[in-house]
Parts: C-alpha cells; structure tokens; sequence
C-alpha cells in the first residue's frame, strides 16, 4: 500500500487495539476519573465545610436583619470591616477574639435566635458555622457569598445593599 500524498502523508496507521486492551484502559481512565473526583470532592468539604446547613442571599439577611428575625454577625478581621463597611444591621465580631462564642452569646437577643455569619467570601463563614453547630450552639446561618462574591454569586457589596462605615472601638482587638 502506497503511502498517502499532501499534508497526510507522515501519519501512519495506527495499530488496532483487542478488545481487552480496550477494558484495562477504559477501566484505568474510569478509575482515575473516579480517584479524582473522590479528591476534589473531599478537598471542598474539608476546605469550606459540608453544605448541609442553611444558607441566606444577601438580601435575604439584609431583610431578616431589619426584621430582627436574626442576629447578624460579621466576622471579618478590622481591616476588612474598614475597607468596605460592616453590612447594615450586622454587628462586628472578629473571629480571632479569645471570647468570640461568648460575646456573640451576650449580643443574641433571645436563645433560639438564629445567627447568620457573613464573612467576605463565605469560606471562614461555612467553617465557623460547621465548628459552632458542633459545639451546640444553634441554629447557625451561613451567608456563603459573602461581602465580595464567591461561587454562590456577587455578594453584599457588588449587590449594592447598604453598608456602615466602621469606627475603631478597641474591643475588637482582645485577642
């Protein structure tokens, strides 16, 4: 057989494979896809927490928060609540604080009030809530976008829902 002419001629014929060649390398590839998707998965749910509890839009909690309905709580560090504003009608509570369960314990306004956390992209906010679920302390409430967008969409501030300009108190430093 004469080889092929033009662009075409350098390939060559490819060798045929048996059909059990063609078994171990679709279970190889199956078994490879399937070994990591398994670790995709687990480095999400280590890395942001398990999605099994309940979530808030931004707007949702805007409108919760005014309705009183939850204790809004945004748990970024001061720098952050400086460069955008503390989302209106949360109140600031650095997650860093040595007596962070406690003064959020002090700030809720009755003991069933839920709690939604919001922190800028809904990362530290999902392990938070998974951390103070385990020690009890419920119903929490994850605002998984954030201030600045994440995954779950554009967040507080690309919403344009209201901020507060934050002040420096000194309280929220005792760490």
């Amino acid at each position: 057989m004469a080889p092929p002419a033009g662009p075409f001629r350098s390939f060559r014929r490819l060798p045929r494979f048996s059909k059990q060649g063609m078994r171990s390398i679709s279970r190889r590839v199956v078994l490879t896809g399937l070994g990591g998707t398994t670790a995709t998965g687990l480095a999400v749910y280590f890395i942001a927490g398990p999605t099994d509890g309940a979530t808030l839009t931004p707007a949702q909690a805007f409108a919760a928060a005014q309705a009183g309905d939850i204790l809004f709580v945004d748990i970024r560090r001061p720098e952050e609540w400086e460069s955008t504003g503390i989302p209106q009608g949360a109140v600031p509570i650095d997650l860093r604080r040595d007596d962070f369960v406690d003064e959020v314990l002090a700030t809720r306004q009755f003991s069933s009030q839920p709690i939604a956390l919001i922190c800028a992209r809904g990362v530290r906010s999902a392990r938070l809530m998974r951390r103070l679920t385990e020690a009890g302390l419920t119903p929490i409430i994850d605002i998984p976008e954030g201030m600045l967008g994440s995954f779950a969409g554009p967040g507080w501030v690309r919403q344009g829902l209201p901020v507060t300009a934050w002040t420096h108190t000194g309280e929220e430093y005792n760490t």
